[in-house]
């Protein structure tokens, strides 16, 4: 009889697993005390929705829509497409349960996977999480400095000291239309001088031509130095807006760098767009984007409703804080093991385990048939603080720094409890 095939997990995930679960949870516990702090609170969407959802709002001549979001029809022959980015669905549930009657901005998080067909590589995977924070419903440039101050604060309270936050406006609808008939123009005069996949931009989202900047070739950054910068035909208000973002971080003390070729791969983005960049290399040294999109909520059906808002891959920060050597001292830990000796009464072992453990006492023993040595060994490593030796007659109850304590079955419960 042939072996079977042995199965993997599909290119481009991977898997969490025990040992690196006290760090994950490290950053995600951290993501959710600071949103708490602030007055996010948590949302969840489901993982896929209506294609049109995204389609829409990231724009058709996004990467995103073109080459990576993961489409599919149902059985009912409806396109689905599991969720690229977290800002779109939630918007698309603030609309759809009418949460613009409530007190704005609703203020909201979410820590969810996401999904992106890309080429698969260090910090870069087809499965991957995220958190998204969001503020929708307030036009207020304060709460977009208040966004950034927010990320800015997670990373140091990881440790995190290796990054940079760059910031840009791109504009509004008054003034980002003049600018795109300059640049287009720009473009079409200097294509010899651009690569191809910037040239496909600039035929589709001109805009888009500078997306990944850091990742195209010198000669192609050099070209689009000279190309136009948006934030020389921002108009009054946007110009005003931008200084407001950047009094508010100067007042919180967060560094930054303008940089006037930042821009954000979606379609929906204007005004204040922002990155920080970490320690790895090219597109993988974005932990964190986000900007404002005052114009989202209106193209997925709802109200004219400004929101502004950032996404935050986890698995970077995890690489980030691993180049700088940045462990977590969470172990894996029970109270008390239960290590059974030659004729130990297992349904009685049983009956305490179920005892401790409905009083929110974390408890285990041994399944694997080992050595009472062995399980000795094995409460060692789950970090047990106590370890309860039992035997067909009698149990002895081990602490650290304390004397062994022999008791007989029937006192044992009632010392536990102590």
């Amino acid at each position: 009889m042939s072996r079977a095939s042995k199965i993997e997990r599909p290119r481009g995930t991977h898997d969490v697993l025990p040992a690196e679960q006290p760090l994950w949870r490290r950053v995600t516990s951290e993501v959710e005390r600071l949103c708490a702090l602030y007055g996010y609170r948590p949302i969840s969407t489901p993982v896929f929705e209506d294609t049109a959802l995204f389609e829409r709002t990231s724009g058709s001549g996004s990467d995103v829509v073109q080459k990576e979001m993961y489409t599919f029809s149902d059985r009912s022959d409806r396109s689905l497409t599991l969720r690229p980015e977290g800002t779109a669905p939630i918007c698309r549930a603030y609309v759809e349960h009418g949460m613009q009657r409530e007190p704005q901005p609703a203020k909201l998080y979410t820590i969810a996977s996401m999904y992106r067909y890309g080429a698969p590589g260090k910090g870069r995977y087809r499965e991957h999480w995220q958190a998204s924070v969001e503020a929708i419903g307030s036009d207020d440039p304060s709460i977009d400095a208040e966004l950034i101050q927010l990320y800015d604060t997670l990373l140091g309270r990881l440790g995190l000291s290796h990054h940079h936050l760059e910031l840009n406006s791109i504009g509004c609808r008054e003034c980002r239309p003049a600018y795109l008939d300059a640049l287009r123009a720009w473009l079409e005069a200097n294509a010899g001088r651009l690569d191809e996949d910037t040239r496909e931009k600039a035929a589709t989202s001109p805009l888009r031509v500078f997306d990944n900047y850091q990742a195209k070739s010198d000669a192609v950054r050099a070209a689009l130095d000279e190309a136009p910068k948006i934030g020389e035909s921002l108009c009054a208000e946007c110009v005003e807006r931008f200084a407001v973002v950047r009094r508010h971080l100067d007042a919180a003390g967060v560094a930054y760098t303008l940089v006037p070729t930042l821009v954000r791969g979606l379609d929906y983005y204007s005004r204040t767009t922002w990155e920080f960049v970490g320690p790895l290399e090219n597109e993988n040294a974005v932990l964190s984007g986000g900007g404002r999109y005052d114009y989202l909520v209106e193209e997925i059906g709802g109200p004219a409703t400004p929101g502004v808002g950032f996404g935050a891959g986890i698995e970077r920060l995890l690489l980030a804080m691993e180049a700088e050597g940045i462990t977590t001292d969470i172990a894996p830990r029970i109270d008390v093991f239960f290590a059974l000796d030659e004729g130990a009464p297992r349904e009685l072992v049983a009956g305490w385990l179920a005892q401790l453990r409905g009083s929110g006492v974390s408890v285990d023993t041994d399944y694997a048939h080992r050595s009472l040595k062995g399980q000795l060994t094995q409460a060692g490593r789950l970090g047990a603080a106590m370890i309860v030796v039992v035997d067909h007659r009698r149990a002895t109850i081990r602490r650290p720094g304390s004397s062994d304590e022999d008791v007989t079955h029937d006192e044992l419960p009632g010392r536990l409890s102590q």
